[in-house]
C-alpha cells in the first residue's frame, strides 16, 4: 500500500511537471512573436482555416446619409467572390491574374475586405513594420502602443499607402491612421464594436473624430 502511494505522488508530480512544461513552452512561443503576430492571433487568425465562407455588407455614412452599400460572399474554398450592389450580382474567382473586366470588382473587394480582416492582413499581406512605441491614439486622446505599417510602393491597387495601428494590451486595435503614398490624404477613425464570428473577432464599427464618417459592417456571417 506503502509503495502504491508513492507511486500515486510520483505520477502526479510527472504530469504536473509535464503541463507546467507545457504551458511554459507556450508562453516562450508567445513571447517570440512578432507584435504584428500577436495582434493577427488575437482576432482570430488560427481559426480562420477552418472558414468556408464569409458573408458581409460594407456601408458608408457621411453626415448620415449612406452613400456605399456593398453586400458581399467569399468562398474561402474556391476563392469565388460574390457582389451585390444596388440591382446588379456579380461574381468572379481571384486568381493571380484579375481580367481586366473584374478588376473593378477586385479592387473594391479588397478595399472593404481589408477594413473587415486588417488584423489577419498584417500576415497576409507583404509589408514593413515600425518597432512599436508609446504614442496618444488621434481620437480618444489615450497612450497606446502604435504600430506603423509601410506597404511597398510597387504592387497592389495602393502602393505605398501606410497605417499606424494604435492597440491594446489585448492586441486589439483600437484606432488607425490610414496615410496615402502621396501624403495628399490621411484619415484617423475607431475601431469599435468588436463582435465575434466563429471565434473571428471584428470591429463592426469605424468613425471619424466628429461622427461625420462612419464605416461599418452589417448582416456578417460566417460558415
Amino acid at each position: 500500500m506503502k509503495k502504491l502511494f508513492i507511486l500515486s505522488i510520483l505520477g502526479i508530480l510527472f504530469y504536473s511537471c509535464n503541463d507546467k512544461k507545457k504551458e511554459q513552452e507556450i508562453i516562450s512561443e508567445e513571447q517570440n512573436l512578432e507584435i504584428h503576430e500577436k495582434i493577427a492571433l488575437a482576432n482570430g487568425l488560427e481559426e480562420f482555416d477552418s472558414i468556408n465562407k464569409i458573408e458581409f455588407t460594407f456601408n458608408v455614412s457621411v453626415n448620415d446619409t449612406l452613400r456605399s452599400e456593398r453586400k458581399w460572399t467569399w468562398d474561402t474554398r474556391t476563392d469565388r467572390i460574390t457582389l451585390i450592389e444596388k440591382d446588379s450580382t456579380m461574381s468572379y474567382i481571384r486568381q493571380d491574374s484579375i481580367e481586366e473586366a473584374n478588376q473593378y470588382i477586385d479592387q473594391r473587394f479588397i478595399n472593404d475586405s481589408y477594413w473587415l480582416l486588417f488584423p489577419f492582413q498584417l500576415e497576409w499581406s507583404d509589408a514593413n513594420f515600425s518597432e512599436v512605441k508609446t504614442a496618444t491614439a488621434p481620437i480618444s486622446k489615450k497612450d497606446m502602443q502604435m504600430l506603423t505599417v509601410n506597404y511597398r510602393s510597387e504592387g497592389g491597387y495602393t502602393p505605398g499607402d501606410s497605417y499606424d495601428i494604435y492597440f491594446d494590451d489585448e492586441f486589439m486595435i483600437r484606432e488607425w491612421v490610414y496615410h496615402s503614398a502621396d501624403g495628399n490624404n490621411q484619415m484617423a477613425t475607431t475601431w469599435e464594436d468588436y463582435d465575434e464570428f466563429k471565434d473571428i473577432k471584428v470591429a463592426k464599427m469605424h468613425k471619424s473624430e466628429d461622427g461625420s464618417f462612419k464605416l461599418f459592417f452589417t448582416d456578417i456571417a460566417v460558415e
